[in-house]
């Protein structure tokens, strides 16, 4: 990408969900982040003001949908409603994790698909494109008709891992059937065996009983996953794992959700290390010696200028 995007058409803005992660993306992009405000009313209402021209620009607006999820969401439509009287060219908007992604199909009778919904909500504000990272459920692309793409974290984990030097053999783990596919890719990436975490039984009704498919004893178990939330699967599965003879435990997730009592349960459990990217900022009072957190900065870069030169986003998913 050229040294610099100063004085361009291209406008980086952030919101208020991860403006570390935004800082990050102008300084790789050599430009300054645009000049706006967002702030309440006493009565809790979002006020955002955009304080420069952005007329003709091609914006590209930051904003994890992370918690307060529903604030987050709110201020990312208001600043898509407020880039779109003000004449811009293009309105691209980079959410890094998408809440509500987990919610993308009815699993029960009188559900609602609410990835639907605020996918709804974001073309009708406005926005021309999305840029994304690690959607839980990739048909969610198929919820828009602008274009998404769709970025995976995948090869920043693979990287890291690869760096470190293990006492055993290697295993990647599914924590479950609806991750062997990152699992399948993380492992060809490290060039390892995959196993699978089998769970039976209903997940509302007491424990359920756990099997193990696939070879771990005596080897470095590394479970991969898109959301570490509570970190309830993540521990039940490190344990489930211990208890069949793997040596150590590595977690890699893509998005560090991490709500409820998740800090205490990993610094708990018998997970070495959890591997997570900075698509959500992890709070000081969520800090772990054990939690890793790499910075998705240069991949998120490199998309908006490839989309601003109208080069081809697919290199980057390799």
């Amino acid at each position: 990408m050229p040294n610099t995007y100063k004085g361009t058409k291209l406008k980086v803005f952030s919101l208020n969900s991860n403006p570390e992660l935004a800082q990050e993306i102008a300084e790789h992009l050599g430009t300054e982040l645009g000049n706006c405000t967002v702030k309440q009313f006493s009565d809790g209402e979002i006020q955002i003001n955009i304080e420069e021209s952005v007329r003709g620009a091609d914006v590209f607006i930051i904003q994890s949908t992370c918690e307060p999820v529903n604030q987050s969401i709110m201020e990312l439509l208001i600043m898509i409603d407020a880039l779109k009287r003000a004449s811009v060219n293009t309105i691209n908007v980079v959410i890094p994790y998408y809440g509500y992604a987990r919610q993308d199909r009815k699993a029960q009778p009188r559900e609602p698909i609410t990835a639907k919904l605020i996918a709804n909500l974001i073309q009708k504000s406005g926005a021309d494109r999305v840029i994304t990272l690690d959607l839980h459920a990739p048909q969610t692309q198929g919820f828009f008709n602008i274009p998404v793409d769709q970025l995976v974290a995948l090869p920043i984990l693979a990287d890291y891992l690869s760096t470190k030097e293990f006492s055993h053999d290697v295993v990647v783990v599914a924590p479950d059937h609806g991750s062997v596919t990152r699992a399948r890719e993380l492992a060809d990436r490290l060039k390892a065996p995959i196993a699978i975490i089998d769970k039976r039984g209903p997940k509302d009704i007491g424990p359920r009983e756990i099997n193990i498919v696939g070879k771990i004893e005596g080897k470095t178990a590394i479970i991969v996953d898109d959301i570490v939330d509570t970190s309830y699967r993540i521990t039940i599965a490190t344990k489930a794992l211990m208890e069949n003879g793997a040596k150590e435990v590595y977690a890699c997730c893509v998005h560090p959700v991490l709500s409820e009592h998740a800090i205490d349960m990993i610094d708990e459990s018998s997970i070495k290390e959890l591997i997570v990217t900075n698509s959500i900022p992890i709070s000081a009072e969520k800090r772990s010696p054990k939690i890793t957190q790499l910075s998705i900065a240069e991949l998120l870069s490199d998309a908006i200028s490839r989309v601003y030169e109208n080069k081809s986003v697919s290199v980057l998913f390799k």
